[in-house]
């Protein structure tokens, strides 16, 4: 297939360029930037000129596509929420570029999305309405698949891992460093799944060729993870005291933004996901990529 991608100079969205390529698929990268064009031009994909802030830019990307699929999203958390936003009318421009069709549209949303507490599934929807902005993604794929476009939904866990990670884990080094100390909240016993970034790659590779309408896959290689492991990790790698923080405390140490994803508990099942797409995450979990030197370079 001819797959128009979002992102793909991004941390996931290069892997999974990557994964397509090596299946044999054509790729068309969407870049903003010389950098970005550079990046998707070197991992052998065709560059296409555009902005996600400017969805009539991506028509004719998503014209000439057999398939899309979006994992652009602008992760500025400063204005988070109006990023959740544009999200959601980027997401409806995409799926009215792709109405009247079979052609498939993968859309990436987060675990993060959906209530906390017990372990979560595919089937597992988020609260509506919902506290979280991130939700505005998956209320705008459910608005596709009500007037008929081939959409699926590919959920990402609070680490998706790997050599040039620059997501959560990262911060969490950066506050430890800036802090002294490596903390967690309570008794650290709140769990984040967890997948590295190529496994996960392979996730929107057989979702794009099954092109099940509807579909909702979970890219989790690792259940939960409990909080207090990560933290220990970073505290031994950077030589600072491992420390609790109460709800209060976290907020100061953490930010009160940061806070709310450090004590997330979002355990996740992808059990359904490996048996439709026969999928087997096969690399390195959380705690010993983290415990690698490219981490703490």
């Amino acid at each position: 297939m001819r797959i128009f991608i979002t992102g793909a100079s991004g941390f996931v969205g290069s892997a999974v360029v990557r994964e397509l390529i090596s299946a044999g698929h054509d790729v068309v990268g969407l870049a903003r930037s010389d950098s970005a064009a550079k990046v998707i031009a070197d991992a052998g994909a065709v560059v296409y000129r555009g902005d996600l802030e400017r969805a009539e830019s991506l028509e004719r990307g998503v014209s000439e596509a057999d398939a899309v699929i979006h994992t652009g999203f602008n992760h500025d958390f400063s204005k988070f929420k109006a990023s959740c936003e544009d999200d959601r009318k980027l997401i409806d421009a995409l799926g009215s570029a792709l109405a009247r069709s079979e052609r498939p549209l993968i859309v990436t949303s987060a675990i993060g999305v959906l209530p906390p507490g017990s372990v979560v599934t595919e089937q597992t929807m988020p609260l509506s309405p919902s506290p979280n902005p991130r939700a505005a993604t998956e209320e705008a794929v459910r608005a596709l698949i009500d007037r008929g476009v081939n959409v699926s939904v590919v959920r990402l866990p609070p680490s998706t891992h790997g050599e040039g990670d620059h997501g959560f884990v990262p911060m969490l080094i950066k506050i430890a460093r800036d802090q002294g100390a490596s903390a967690y909240v309570g008794e650290g016993l709140n769990r984040w799944p967890a997948v590295h970034r190529f496994d996960a790659a392979k996730v929107y590779r057989l979702a794009v060729e099954r092109a099940t309408r509807g579909g909702y896959y979970h890219a989790v290689a690792e259940e939960g993870v409990p909080f207090r492991q990560i933290a220990e990790v970073i505290g031994r790698r950077l030589k600072v005291p491992v420390v609790s923080r109460s709800q209060e405390e976290a907020a100061a140490h953490f930010t009160s933004f940061f806070a709310h994803f450090v004590a997330m508990n979002v355990a996740a099942s992808s059990k359904q996901t490996q048996e439709q797409l026969q999928w087997r995450p096969t690399l390195p979990g959380l705690i010993a990529d983290l415990d690698g030197p490219h981490y703490f370079a």
